[in-house]
């Protein structure tokens, strides 16, 4: 970072330049659409809306960042007017480019290469204004810069409790409004929330604390009891989440079916350490099966059908002989020719069944449908909010196999063969058979999930088996913390979870996710919620560069 030295004269150069790509960052989010996209979705009712947020948060992003490059951010209080002078730049660039765009489209027409460069673009740019809407815009930038500045009088401490609850504001409106649709920020309630989230990053620590010490002061039982409670008020909230809607429980059964087969992955990938990107063949095989022995079209096996609950055992044996089939003959193979084989394995599962060789027994391209819904004591699971209880049950079962198994002997050899395969098999280590078990383990619950799946949406097709399912299971492993059991269920919800609350902006809904991902990634590459010696291993490495 460049010193700033004592003297008065003003550095223009990173302020400007900071602005200006900020400004270019401005200009593709209007370009391409996003922001005019997002316009109508407002943040708080009648005062700001989702797009005009966006658009503020580039300016501040550009503005903070121009501070710090500065360096003005580690200045005593005498550089107070350099600081606030370089917010104000950098903001002021950022409405240059955007002033720029609606100049420009006024007099060209910019529509023939920008379609997204509309009138109502420019009318949203302008802040509404016919008559001196440029200026406004140009003065904005300027005082918004000002103002991201002036955050830098105050104490650290509330200043990142301010940005936080700022920042939370956008994401929490689309969340609200996805949960409840219709329904929207007032501006008191965006008040009163502002205050509670600022006030809860602000003594939050404090607080934790001090719990902390009040638990660790309790006597065993006490701490036991404590303990009970919290899990209590999870397991409250968690039984809770289907009460929302119809559609946030769609959203959370999706959500849980990539949390079973996260799991299972995770046993393959972030214990053993064994890159498997064939893992949609095994949750194929666990829906086909389901379907083959429950659907009534399908005959070759007799008129007698099987219920959910006779199969599902069925379902689950095929796809743990499925991931020993696979595992032996990639026991000697490691990284990427160990990826590249298994990938291969996912894509012949999907293409047999898509053949017409296999069509009489599991219905070729038409698929498979009225597949049967689960069934307990007469009560039948129709419904997204009913099937979330199975799908919770599932997923539950499956984290404590897991937590079970990587704490166990066979567990520590998963982790050493991760490590080094040659040092483990000089230890004493059994490859062959550690290997299978792990590959058997996580087909196994990848198949579970397939039974639920085939049930839950009562048809499968091939092509709902296709490579992507693979790629998103394996992304949420690396987003939540590879070897990390709550890593699994926290990247699920960010890289499943997220994509469904976006759904109502199209095809900017992937753009949007992907920036999130790249931000998340430089911020955190980690993982949200790292397994201890992962973390630890990473920032190893970073020492010693």
């Amino acid at each position: 970072m460049p010193a700033i030295h004592s003297e008065t004269r003003f550095d223009w150069s990173q302020p400007v330049k900071t602005g200006l790509l900020g400004g270019v960052a401005a200009l593709l989010l209007s370009l391409i659409g996003v922001i005019e996209a997002s316009h109508a979705r407002p943040v708080i009712s009648g005062i700001i809306s989702l797009g005009q947020a966006l658009l503020l948060i580039v300016f501040v992003l550009t503005c903070v960042a121009a501070i710090r490059r500065a360096g003005y951010a580690r200045q005593e209080t005498s550089s107070r007017g350099r600081l606030l002078l370089c917010g104000g730049v950098a903001g002021l660039m950022v409405s240059v480019a955007l002033a720029a765009l609606v100049l420009i489209g006024n007099v060209v027409n910019l529509r023939a290469v920008f379609i997204k460069a509309s009138p109502e673009l420019y009318h949203l740019l302008t802040l509404g204004l016919d008559t001196g809407g440029v200026l406004a815009l140009l003065m904005s930038g300027f005082l918004l810069g000002i103002v991201v500045g002036a955050t830098y009088l105050l104490p650290a401490r509330l200043r990142r409790a301010i940005a936080m609850a700022l920042g939370a504001i956008p994401l929490l409106a689309v969340l609200y409004g996805a949960f409840f649709p219709g329904r929207r920020f007032t501006l008191p309630g965006a008040l009163a929330l502002f205050v509670v989230l600022s006030a809860g990053s602000y003594w939050g620590g404090d607080i934790r604390s001090l719990v902390k010490q009040r638990v660790a002061s309790l006597p065993p039982a006490g701490q036991r009891v404590y303990k009970i409670a919290l899990w209590a008020l999870v397991a409250l909230l968690v039984l809770l989440l289907p009460t929302t809607g119809s559609y946030p429980s769609q959203m959370l059964d999706l959500v849980g079916l990539y949390i079973l087969m996260g799991l299972g992955l995770n046993i393959v990938v972030g214990f053993a350490g064994l890159l498997d990107l064939g893992y949609v063949a095994f949750f194929a095989i666990g829906a086909y099966t389901q379907a083959v022995l429950t659907s009534p079209e399908i005959r070759w096996l007799g008129e007698v059908r099987l219920t959910f609950w006779e199969a599902l055992p069925f379902s689950v044996l095929m796809a743990t002989l499925a991931g020993v089939i696979l595992g032996i003959p990639v026991l000697r193979m490691r990284g990427d020719y160990l990826a590249i084989v298994t990938l291969g394995f996912g894509e012949i599962i999907r293409i047999v069944a898509l053949s017409d060789w296999l069509k009489p027994y599991i219905g070729g391209s038409n698929g498979i449908t009225r597949i049967p819904k689960p069934v307990i004591g007469g009560w039948e699971l129709a419904t997204p909010g009913r099937l979330y209880y199975l799908i919770i049950a599932g997923c539950l079962l499956a984290a404590v196999i897991a937590a079970r198994l990587k704490h166990s002997r066979l567990g520590r050899a998963w982790m050493a063969i991760r490590e080094d395969e040659d040092v483990a098999q000089a230890m004493g280590i059994d490859l062959v058979r550690t290997k299978l078990l792990a590959f058997a383990t996580g087909a196994a619950f990848s198949g579970l999930s397939g039974a639920i799946f085939a049930a839950m949406i009562t048809s499968i097709y091939p092509h709902s088996f296709h490579l992507l399912v693979s790629i998103n299971t394996l992304g949420l492993i690396i987003v939540g913390g590879m070897g990390s059991i709550p890593g699994v269920i926290l990247g699920s919800l960010a890289l499943v979870g997220l994509p469904e609350i976006l759904r109502e902006f199209s095809e900017y809904r992937l753009l949007i996710y992907g920036v999130a991902l790249v931000y998340m990634m430089l911020v955190r590459p980690e993982g949200l919620l790292p397994e201890a010696r992962r973390k630890l291993e990473l920032h190893e490495a970073e020492a010693a560069e």
